[in-house]
């Protein structure tokens, strides 16, 4: 079942995805070649509990970190400990939740990709489609539309862009619990899938490869990387749909 969240619920997502946004971007300046995925963590969990929050993925299902810190051919959930320095060269996605307030809170979830220092022309891409593909969807988004038809659009705008986007892992329902329904594929068929309802709130996050859309599991048993070692890209925002519209509440 799909959660639709209440005013009073949505203004407390509405605020906290502010200052997740807030904080995820003082932590994305922060990026540089020489700086460690520890330190940047620190930061961050810092600011969400100066903030009144608590990070949503510390301890979740074991996770060590306040941040997912992928590099380079990592898609999703590499923990930032232990600690790991950034070259010149490397593209860095940072993912994070926030329970805001703290306790008996609502969770917003964003992610973004970043350069570290100068990067090639095929690394520059693939960032900028999957932020496009991720800002495409969510100009589609309003009430009645269907899930897949989202799904679909991130999918040919990305192969459209011979790129590929990832088929084994999915955005998602949030909120009330970190991971709630629907699970969110980045790729379908129009006209499929739940439809969209106001009091809804979805993270929608593209991960896209520059090779084979095919993943493993590295060896720490958390970080999911491209099968092939190809670059990936992810970007996330938590959208809400609302009457007319949607609105992205991670800004």
């Amino acid at each position: 079942m799909i959660l639709i969240k209440n005013p009073q619920e949505i203004e407390t997502m509405r605020k906290g995805g502010q200052i997740l946004a807030r904080i995820l971007n003082l932590v994305a300046k922060k990026v540089a070649p020489g700086i460690g995925t520890k330190e940047l963590d620190k930061l961050a969990e810092d600011e969400i509990r100066r903030a009144g929050g608590f990070p949503a993925f510390k301890g979740y299902q074991g996770f060590p970190s306040t941040l997912c810190t992928c590099i380079n051919s990592e898609i999703v959930h590499a923990p930032a400990i232990p600690n790991r320095k950034l070259k010149d060269g490397d593209i860095f996605s940072i993912d994070v939740g926030m329970r805001w307030p703290a306790k008996k809170g609502l969770i917003t979830d964003m992610a973004k990709t970043i350069p570290v220092g100068k990067v090639d022309k095929q690394a520059k891409e693939i960032m900028a489609v999957t932020e496009k593909s991720l800002n495409l969807a969510i100009k589609k988004i309003k009430p009645g539309v269907k899930l897949g038809d989202i799904s679909f659009a991130i999918q040919q705008y990305v192969e459209k862009n011979k790129f590929n986007v990832v088929r084994e892992l999915v955005g998602h329902g949030v909120g009330r619990k970190l991971h709630e329904e629907p699970q969110i594929p980045n790729y379908g068929r129009k006209d499929t899938g739940p439809q969209l309802e106001p009091g809804m709130t979805l993270a929608f996050e593209p991960m896209v490869t520059a090779g084979s859309f095919k993943i493993e599991l590295g060896q720490d048993r958390q970080t999911y990387q491209t099968a092939d070692g190809s670059l990936s890209a992810h970007f996330e925002h938590t959208i809400l749909i609302t009457k007319k519209g949607s609105e992205v509440l991670t800004k």
